[in-house]
């Protein structure tokens, strides 16, 4: 019996261990997938289970996209590029990182028909998940990416890497066509993005990376002032479509019955 795990912290939150037991039972594989709580501390120990073949595969939430890297072999070239590692498997004895976040977020917005090109984006946020979005926007054409972080240094951090990006202060707000929160404020009822809504105006997107809840108070005030809201639902099926076909060399369907295993 084949193992894998989902690690965060924190993690009871997670859908993946949902959405991946139905993909193993659809295909009848011999595997079973689980969700487990970590401090950053037991990253190297939990790499080494993969390395001695006692997990067979691991994906990475927050907090660890990053702090995992250390602890591996090799990186694939999407994941040397974004930093970031939500994806790790055993090949030749070695332990790989990949990252699937770059073609889930690519593949979310070609699910809702959003054309970036010429586009103009503004991302709050600096965590591990942001490097995967701008090499996702630039691959589709965004014309300019704007960010905004709480901790401003975090901001100056990705510009070093991404000279294209445009840094301002938290709560400045750029001309944009999208703004994406990749924050972790949303999980909690009472987190609040304190932004102007009222001067955005409408017909923009409002897109969250948050799953669950399906509308977070940004997606509700967004929408209010007559914005297109979207959450990061479509994001996650398909980069956990993307990580179950790097694992089990099959491309698990997508349909109304995965969407709907994952609604509130």
């Amino acid at each position: 019996m084949k193992k894998y795990l989902v690690i965060g912290n924190p993690i009871k939150y997670s859908l993946s261990p949902k959405i991946h037991n139905y993909w193993i039972k659809e295909n009848n594989i011999a595997a079973v997938y689980d969700k487990r709580q970590l401090n950053e501390t037991d990253i190297e120990r939990i790499v080494s289970e993969v390395k001695n073949s006692k997990i067979d595969g691991i994906n990475v939430t927050a907090p660890f996209k990053k702090s995992a890297i250390p602890f591996l072999d090799q990186l694939t070239s999407l994941a040397k590029e974004a930093q970031s590692v939500n994806t790790i498997y055993k090949k030749d004895s070695k332990v790989v990182g990949d990252n699937t976040d770059i073609g889930g977020f690519e593949l979310g917005l070609k699910h809702i028909n959003y054309d970036l090109k010429n586009r103009k984006v503004f991302i709050l946020g600096a965590g591990g998940v942001v490097p995967s979005i701008i090499i996702a926007l630039r691959r589709l054409g965004a014309a300019k990416i704007t960010l905004s972080n709480r901790t401003k240094e975090k901001a100056e951090n990705l510009k070093k890497i991404y000279p294209d990006l445009e840094i301002i202060n938290w709560g400045e707000i750029p001309d944009f066509n999208m703004i994406i929160n990749a924050t972790s404020l949303g999980f909690k009822n009472d987190d609040e993005i304190k932004l102007n809504y009222s001067d955005i105006g409408p017909n923009k997107l409002f897109y969250d990376v948050i799953y669950s809840p399906s509308e977070t108070n940004f997606l509700i005030r967004g929408k209010k002032f007559g914005n297109q809201i979207e959450n990061g639902k479509m994001m996650f099926i398909y980069q956990a479509q993307l990580s179950f076909e790097i694992w089990h060399g099959i491309l698990p369907k997508i349909d109304n019955e995965i969407v709907n295993l994952l609604n509130d």
